[in-house]
């Protein structure tokens, strides 16, 4: 059996040509899936009459065969196999017989890949929400201990009000649950079996489809087979999916880095994820969150490749749609070591400066708008107090001072309004203690969503 074609061809294939068409190099990834599907195939052209149950026993031997030689290192498939179908298949007729060739009945390659690539992606799925939940822990581990730690809020990169560290890294926590169900969502339509649509019109055998699909834990077919062979949606849809991991990733790694900084010193790197240089002996690096960052454009490259992949194919299969699995198993690798990198930096790799946040949030405007929150509850309309403030915030940078620091008598020449209890008011913990409306940043809140996520996940480790 030296070729998967038919006795049309005369001629061999030029060897660099059959170097560049095949996938035995990448699609090998496959090889567990391509036996389970073929054992579940098997099975049901026993079950509708196809091969007798001695013939379907003794392919589904020789298929854990090679399943038991690729474990042991001796299913060693080359390029002249051309992918990992033929190459399963060449290998079952050498162990059993002309009787190998009755496996291919009633399917294709072309529903044979779809089938192994769902049943393969699936799999890397669940086993991707293991290590996007183990980072929500990490996460909850910090924000149990940093309930009551202060750090500047910002927006545009400016500090804009102070907040609790609990409630800065539990937007992390909300949004990794985004991309848990996307996942699942994902995942509902990764799990519909193409197998038994063969080339692209089905076939006239009497196959079983919805059988082999039961078998396979699939939960539907395709109704429509022109539409089961050519189907990459759904690859495309992970990979964008794996994208928003990653610029989840990438934004939190971001922080850390500003964080980890001297100009910010809101942590500190541990020598268990750090680097150092080769030749400034004092610097010790972010090397985690700083190749996270860099490893999003492979996953974002990764998703403008099977768009273009995709975007003007006419139907049915067409060759072009090997390109799909570098990409997919390329991103499942890289969003995996992301996250297990990023998991442990949080585990072991960085601890909060609680001393040098809290001087941080005393030592800014960021309590501006409780003065005029203040102001509002004295009847002055929030627009005029907005413009009040503004001006009392101008004249304490020209004379180098705080709010904190103007006396009572100076803040009446403001409002004769003010009363001695706005200094309370604006103390940093009074200040996020007083943001009480839902999803706000008050302590009690946080610890509602403390045991919301808690009773979710499980209590961190």
């Amino acid at each position: 059996m030296s070729s998967a074609w038919s006795n049309r061809f005369e001629q061999g294939l030029n060897p660099a040509i059959e170097c560049f068409n095949a996938s035995i190099g990448f699609d090998i990834t496959l090889l567990q899936e391509d036996l389970d599907g073929s054992i579940a195939h098997s099975k049901m052209l026993r079950d509708c009459g196809l091969l007798t149950a001695q013939e379907a026993a003794q392919i589904e031997i020789g298929l854990e065969q090679i399943r038991t030689e690729s474990a042991e290192g001796t299913f060693q498939p080359d390029v002249k196999d051309e992918d990992i179908h033929f190459a399963v298949e060449k290998r079952l007729i050498a162990i059993i017989g002309s009787l190998g060739k009755k496996l291919h009945t009633g399917r294709s390659r072309n529903d044979q890949v779809g089938t192994d690539l769902r049943l393969w992606l699936r799999r890397r799925i669940d086993e991707l929400d293991d290590f996007l939940e183990r980072f929500q822990r990490a996460l909850l581990t910090h924000s149990q201990a940093n309930v009551y730690t202060l750090i500047p809020g910002y927006t545009h990169l400016q500090r804009a009000q102070p907040v609790s560290l609990a409630h800065h890294l539990l937007a992390y926590v909300e949004m990794i649950q985004r991309d848990r169900e996307r996942l699942i969502d994902v995942r509902s339509r990764v799990n519909i079996s193409p197998l038994g649509a063969a080339a692209l019109a089905g076939t006239s055998v009497p196959i079983n489809r919805r059988q082999t699909a039961q078998a396979l834990a699939f939960d539907d077919i395709y109704a429509n087979s022109i539409d089961a062979v050519s189907d990459r949606d759904f690859a495309v849809e992970f990979v964008g999916a794996a994208s928003l991991i990653m610029v989840h990733l990438s934004r939190l790694s971001e922080e850390v880095i500003f964080w980890a900084s001297e100009e910010f010193s809101f942590v500190r790197l541990t020598d268990r994820c750090a680097t150092g240089s080769s030749l400034m002996p004092q610097k010790k690096n972010p090397d985690v969150p700083e190749l996270v960052r860099g490893k999003c454009g492979r996953v974002f490259g990764h998703l403008q490749g099977l768009l273009t992949m995709v975007k003007g194919l006419p139907l049915a299969y067409n060759k072009d749609l090997q390109e799909d699995k570098e990409a997919l198993f390329d991103t499942v690798s890289t969003v995996q070591a992301s996250l297990e990198a990023m998991s442990i930096l949080l585990e072991e790799g960085l601890e909060f400066c609680p001393e040098r946040l809290a001087s941080a949030v005393e030592s800014d405007f960021s309590n501006a708008t409780d003065v005029a929150d203040y102001l509002v509850a004295k009847g002055i309309p929030f627009r005029e107090a907005y413009q009040m403030v503004g001006g009392v915030v101008k004249r304490c940078i020209q004379d180098g001072i705080l709010l904190r620091d103007l006396n009572l008598a100076q803040w009446r020449e403001v409002s004769p309004s003010i009363d001695a209890d706005l200094h309370e008011k604006l103390v940093p913990k009074q200040v996020v203690a007083s943001r009480l409306s839902e999803g706000g940043t008050a302590f009690e809140l946080v610890k509602e969503q403390l045991s919301y996520w808690h009773s979710r996940l499980g209590a961190p480790n």
